[in-house]
């Protein structure tokens, strides 16, 4: 009779499990938008321009969506520029068609033109966002794209009362575009932002904009979970609210070990999500941003931006003037360090071990000699020559005429190279005083070859040629888990001790700290070719980029399917 009854309970939590697998293959959904890519007059600081936004809208529309839902976005280009648009951190699962970084998974959509990304969001849960990948559209072609989970499913943390984007943008008293074709021009650092912003307002500390400063509602013992975007073309900033504590609880839509600080650091492309509770007396509470400028002196944008969390009892009669955080100096990499080492798994996970590719990659800037044939005009970076970057000396260079997975696919030859170099060409120290004969990176348009399934570290070491930075490197297509990260020249002798092979966090841009290293970890699972990049737009123009060539594994569900029949042509 146990034996049967035991038998019972075993078949009923099968039938269960089934059952709950079938409601949630069943409950999700298919999510249809429309992009239009169109001029906008936007007026900030005073100053009205014709931007590019989405729909007409700045920031652009967010996208809500629960783990396991499919979207169908079809981006119509009405600007005149070329433009794609990168869902960042979607893992993109065998649908790197989708990916949308410009001449690596795509052609740009031109104007006039139209496609529809189409994909499905699997095992993600927490703040993803989207935004353009093509020239410096990104700096107002952005937006949320917020991954609850599954249905009847919740947070492994008590539901808040409310939830608030909070994207942190960069913006210009110019045409961005102009902006970055003038730098390329002249070789020369581009001009740095004017103001920062909060879902697209600067904020009370600039001219012309306290009427629009963005206001975070907020009752008294309400908790409000704030997904904290880095949307900054440039700039990683900290972020903080008055008097309030922030409890961290996810990142780049994977759950955190939650941990409790009264500051953020977000690299550009980085999300925080954190809690927070009206716990201090009613008042008005300003939420602010500012730089985290890690590389000694070069110029950048020393402004505040400021939104305000106001409790509803603080809005009768006259408001009082909002109460300002204390931000970190501009340069507290102490502050950052205690900050990142902070994140953990919520639990043990799976570490890829018995690695299958070990690989260094240097990062970094580097100075190319005027060429012979450019004007005195055209060499304006430091000593007459022109800015340049690379990982492991190569300074990467986009095709023109085909995107790099359609080269792939369809075998045509001469478009890219497999050779980039899994070490340094050069062992040098790398944070130390660097010889002027390793300023000048290659040019190339060099992928990694990886095998389909293979276990992949990847030490990412910053160098000191032209200067030192902290830089946030996104891969595209995955997410990995950094299982450490240090300062000075990475030496395996001594810093695997440091390796977090229990509870490492699990991230899709990592911040390397300046004059330092950090240590990654993924497993090749997803067939295409993945984009590794700074996701400092300006070094991205200069070069500080690779691929990676994952190639197909066994059968369909391991292999690439085809093109999907309007993807633009070059």
């Amino acid at each position: 009779m146990e034996a049967l009854n035991k038998f019972s309970i075993i078949s009923l939590a099968l039938l269960l499990s089934i059952y709950s697998a079938l409601l949630s293959c069943t409950s999700a959904e298919i999510h249809r938008h429309q992009f239009v890519i169109q001029a906008t007059p936007v007026k900030r600081l005073c100053k009205t321009h014709s931007s590019i936004t989405v729909n007409g809208m700045f920031p652009g529309p967010t996208l809500e969506v629960r783990n396991g839902d499919s979207l169908q976005v079809q981006v119509v280009n009405k600007a005149r520029y070329n433009v794609t648009i990168h869902w960042h951190g979607v893992r993109q699962m065998r649908s790197g068609w989708a990916d949308g970084p410009e001449f690596v998974t795509q052609c740009p959509i031109r104007p006039g033109g139209s496609y529809t990304y189409r994909f499905t969001i699997q095992g993600q849960e927490g703040t993803l966002w989207w935004h353009a990948h093509s020239s410096w559209l990104r700096a107002t072609v952005y937006g949320a794209l917020i991954v609850r989970p599954r249905l009847g499913e919740s947070y492994p943390f008590p539901k808040p009362n409310r939830e608030t984007p909070i994207l942190l943008g960069e913006w210009w008293d110019a045409n961005p575009i102009d902006v970055v074709r003038e730098a390329t021009r002249t070789g020369a650092a581009p001009n740095v932002s004017n103001a920062y912003t909060i879902n697209s307002q600067p904020g009370d500390l600039y001219n012309c904009s306290s009427k629009d400063t963005i206001i975070v509602p907020m009752h008294s013992g309400e908790t409000n979970l704030l997904r904290v975007i880095n949307a900054a073309l440039n700039q990683p900033l900290f972020f903080a609210v008055a008097n309030h504590k922030l409890t961290v609880v996810g990142a780049d839509a994977s759950y955190t070990k939650p941990f409790t600080t009264s500051v953020l650091m977000l690299g550009p492309g980085q999300t925080t999500d954190v809690l927070i509770r009206a716990d201090q007396p009613p008042a008005r509470y300003y939420m602010a941003a500012r730089a985290y400028q890690s590389a000694q002196n070069a110029p950048f944008d020393n402004t505040t931006t400021t939104a305000i969390l106001e409790y509803n009892s603080a809005r009768k009669g006259n408001a009082p003037k909002p109460i300002m955080p204390s931000l970190p100096a501009f340069n507290d990499t102490n502050t950052v360090t205690a900050f990142t080492r902070s994140f953990r798994s919520p639990r043990k996970v799976e570490v890829p071990t018995d690695i299958d590719e070990s690989l260094f990659f240097t990062v970094g800037l580097g100075l190319n000699n005027c060429p012979p044939n450019f004007r005195k005009s055209r060499c304006q970076g430091p000593n007459g020559t022109r800015f340049a970057a690379s990982m492991n000396n190569v300074s990467f260079v986009l095709p023109r005429n085909f995107s790099l997975l359609q080269a792939h696919q369809q075998g045509i030859p001469g478009v890219f190279t497999t050779d980039f170099p899994g070490n340094p060409p050069v062992k040098f120290d790398y944070t130390g005083n660097v010889s002027r004969s390793l300023y000048q990176p290659i040019t190339g348009t060099k992928l990694y070859k990886l095998k389909f399934g293979s276990r992949v570290q990847v030490v990412v070491q910053d160098t000191n040629i032209v200067g030192a930075e902290n830089h946030p490197i996104h891969l595209h297509g995955y997410d990995f888990y950094i299982i450490a990260e240090g300062f000075g020249n990475f030496d395996p002798k001594k810093d695997t001790s440091k390796f977090n092979l229990v509870d490492p966090p699990l991230r899709n841009t990592v911040s390397v700290p300046a004059s330092g290293w950090a240590v990654i970890r993924f497993v090749a699972d997803n067939p295409g070719v993945w984009l590794m990049h700074c996701h400092l737009d300006v070094h991205i123009n200069w070069g500080l980029a690779m691929a990676f060539l994952v190639e197909n594994g066994v059968g369909e569900l391991q292999s690439l399917p085809p093109p999907p029949p309007d993807l633009p042509l070059c």
